[in-house]
Parts: C-alpha cells; structure tokens; sequence
C-alpha cells in the first residue's frame, strides 16, 4: 500500500518547523521528510517525531552554504574533507530521528572526469560509514531547469554509479517530478528501476504543486508503484498552491481508494 510522507520544508509552511510535525499528523500523514533539520537540536526534532507518532522517512546530508546557492559538497575535490566533517554533524540526527534513509546532494560543478570522480568517492565513503548505523544511501538527479548546473542530471547515470558500486545500501532517489522534465517515460523507467528505488518524491509537472493532475496522472502512478512491490514512503515535495490544507484533496482522495482496496 502507498504510504506518505508529508516533506515538511514546503509543506504546512503556515507554521513555524517544529510544529509542523503536529500539523502532518493531524492532517492523516504517518510520516515526514525534510531538507535539513540543521537548525534544530537533534533531540528536539526526535521528540516531536516521537510524541505525534511519525515516522522520519529522509532528510539531506549537510549541502554546504545553501543560502549562497551551495547544493552539495560529494562532487567538489577541493571540499572532500569538508564533506566529510559534515557528515559527522548529521550522525546525530539520524540516531535521534531513526532515519532509514539519507540524501547525500552532489553539488555544482562543469561536470568534468574530475568531479565525477570526486562524486563516485564521496558516495562509497559515505555509504560505507551510514552502512555501519543500518542506513540507506540515496542519490537523486535533479533537473537543470530548477537547479542549473547540477552534477547529478541523468537517472541512467545515477544508476549505473550505483549498479556498479554495488554497495548494499546504495539506492536510487527517484522523485518523479524530476524525471519527467529530464527524461519523461516516468512509467517505464519506474518499472526498469524500481530493484535500485530507495525513496520516491511526488510533484505535479510543470507548476511543482499538488500531485492532482498537470502532465501526470498520479492515481494510474500510485497504482503502478504498489504493483510494483514499492515498501517505502512516497514523499510529497511540493510547494502547495495556496494552503496546505487546501490543497490536500488529492491525498483524501488516495487514501480512500487505499482503504477500499484493503477492505
């Protein structure tokens, strides 16, 4: 069954972080994800998972100086070490939230052999190290129209990185809303790589809103993703058209059809 997990950094942003959790919970949702929850003591981000009953599904590994624009450190030489010590801030995080799975971004660069090869050790040494707290690794292409000159821009790329390495918790961030605008052919790539899928991200295409409609037909996705064999969340990064809670029919409407195919 599709299960959802509201992405709290542009979700319920009426309300200031930490009680966005509360929000989610109420609003049917049994898990989150975020971007970062650097701003946060790790202590106090755990209990509020804990007291409203969610789940953590994901959240990013530091990403550098994001307000200047920074989107990841794995793919820059010159700030591997850099990267790593911020690896070490995040581990904290992980054990207060329980977080399955993490996002390592890779960065900005002119895509050259020698970022890519930075790239390919970062994600072997993080993978090594978040193995040891029996944590998944993702990678997740993102589209160069919302985020020019990213390394990371091609699926077929991410999973051959990630086929080769053949690391154990080494997976694919599929986030459909990216794949559409990069590739298209959302449904046949989806059935082709569903054995590498880690985490799976909603939007509509072109506007990043609600998942209810625009260029995709999200109830014949949901669908495809349970047949499938899909067990993770599926996270809703959208940014919402208005209100959040206005704009959440699409979900009461999934979840209807969810529970009648259980019942």
């Amino acid at each position: 069954m599709t299960r959802f997990a509201a992405n709290l950094t542009l979700m319920f942003t009426e309300l200031p972080f930490l009680d966005r959790f509360e929000a989610a919970a109420q609003a049917g949702f049994e898990a989150v994800e975020f971007l970062f929850p650097y701003d946060h003591p790790a202590d106090e981000v755990g209990e509020r998972l804990r007291r409203h009953g969610l789940q953590q599904a994901l959240f990013n590994l530091p990403p550098g100086h994001w307000a200047a624009g920074e989107r990841g450190l794995a793919a820059l030489p010159d700030r591997a070490d850099e990267m790593r010590a911020k690896f070490d801030e995040a581990v904290p995080y992980i054990l207060a939230t329980a977080t399955p799975t993490v996002h390592l971004m890779a960065g900005r660069t002119d895509r050259s052999k020698l970022h890519t090869g930075a790239f390919r050790d970062a994600v072997a040494w993080t993978a090594e190290r978040l193995n040891d707290l029996d944590v998944t690794l993702v990678l997740e292409p993102l589209n160069t129209r919302d985020n020019p000159g990213y390394h990371l821009v091609d699926f077929d790329e991410a999973a051959a990185l990630i086929q080769d390495l053949a690391l154990p918790n080494l997976r694919l961030q599929f986030d459909i809303y990216h794949c559409q605008i990069i590739h298209g052919d959302v449904t046949r790539r989806l059935e082709a790589m569903m054995p590498i899928i880690g985490h799976i991200q909603i939007a509509s295409v072109p506007s990043r809103n609600e998942p209810d409609g625009e260029e995709l037909n999200f109830p014949f996705l949901f669908d495809l993703i349970d047949e499938l064999g899909y067990k993770g969340f599926v996270g809703c990064e959208y940014r919402p058209r208005t209100s959040t809670a206005a704009g959440l029919g699409w979900f009461v409407s999934a979840r209807k059809i969810l529970n009648t195919k259980i019942t």
